[in-house]
């Protein structure tokens, strides 16, 4: 049976395939989050995501080409003359070739990855002539807490941050290890008990952005989302404003019930107990103990909002994160 037909089927699924794919992704109107920055975090994640696609294509691509070439020229058929040839000499120059190609590329992708990875290390702070806000970030089960030390304000589930100024995110867990991430922004950095991580994002362009928690954490680790409002300087300080005017405070009392298992809504207080988040971080350190993970997690030496975990800390963000960080 003549397998010509079957051979140009399979070609042309192949191509409207991928054809399809590349309109989905960019024509047909769909939220690709992460290849739509709005901030030189995530401008320079997707420069390397593309940077480092397109050099690895260089050796996929023609290897599937030549893969489909050699299948249909010396395919086994009553009409297929092709000489075949199976015993022959090693050629230097094609040897050369196929070995020289990858080595050189991989070479590339190192060396692009490696400033990256520098460029984007998150406990740096970003360049900029703007004083950074900072965030304390808890992770519960299963919602988000974000206090603005300050500000003295706190919210749930909601972040709001004023356009083309740095945040410093304060990040830990009062629950299992999470990943914080807003695709966006950049980051995808883990929260965990006993640990103040630190992560440097900033918003360019005004809007409403989606947070989510990207790790695995019980039953409703799926609803554990979170919007990010970028504001202008002024619509910002407003918002404070009215927060301190119309929500109701957070005491300790209040935290406990909040940090029980559960879904929340979305929910604002006027202020916060003071170093609230220096307890959460050290709420599981044995006093005494020799080791200060015997509890659970990392004693640190968090003192209100600036001191918030610890420079040795940077490079255990670097082995629990997924490129987050900075430009």
């Amino acid at each position: 049976m003549n397998k010509k037909p079957k051979a140009i089927i399979a070609l042309v699924l192949t191509v409207l395939t991928v054809a399809l794919l590349i309109w989905t992704c960019f024509y047909a109107g769909g939220k690709y989050v992460v290849f739509d920055p709005k901030g030189p975090v995530g401008q320079a994640q997707k420069e390397l995501i593309i940077l480092t696609t397109a050099l690895s294509a260089l050796i996929i691509v023609p290897v599937m080409i030549l893969t489909f070439f050699i299948i249909w020229r010396y395919r086994d058929t009553p009409t297929n003359k092709v000489k075949y040839q199976p015993h022959w000499d090693d050629s230097k120059k094609l040897e050369t070739t196929w070995w020289a190609i990858p080595i050189i590329v991989i070479l590339i992708i190192a060396v692009i990855t490696a400033r990256y990875t520098y460029l984007l290390e998150p406990s740096k702070p970003l360049a900029s002539t703007q004083k950074p806000v900072t965030i304390q970030v808890t992770s519960l089960d299963w919602k988000w807490l974000f206090m603005y030390p300050e500000e003295g304000i706190a919210t749930v589930n909601q972040v709001h941050i004023p356009k083309g100024v740095p945040v410093r995110f304060e990040l830990t867990a009062d629950a299992p290890m999470n990943s914080f991430w807003i695709p966006q922004l950049g980051g995808q950095i883990y929260t965990m008990s006993g640990m103040a991580m630190k992560l440097h994002l900033q918003a360019d362009h005004e809007g409403t952005y989606f947070g989510s928690g990207a790790n695995f954490s019980g039953e409703h680790f799926g609803q554990m989302r979170f919007d990010v409002e970028v504001q202008s300087d002024e619509e910002y300080k407003n918002w404070v404003a009215d927060i301190k005017k119309q929500s109701k405070p957070l005491t300790k009392d209040g935290y406990l019930a909040l940090a029980k298992p559960g879904l929340s809504q979305p929910d604002e207080y006027s202020s916060i107990p003071d170093g609230l988040f220096k307890d959460i971080v050290n709420k599981y350190v044995v006093e005494g103990a020799s080791n200060p993970h015997a509890g659970h997690g990392e004693a640190t030496s968090t003192e209100g909002s600036s001191q918030s975990g610890t420079e040795d800390h940077a490079a255990m963000d670097m082995s629990h994160m997924n490129m987050s960080g900075h430009n």
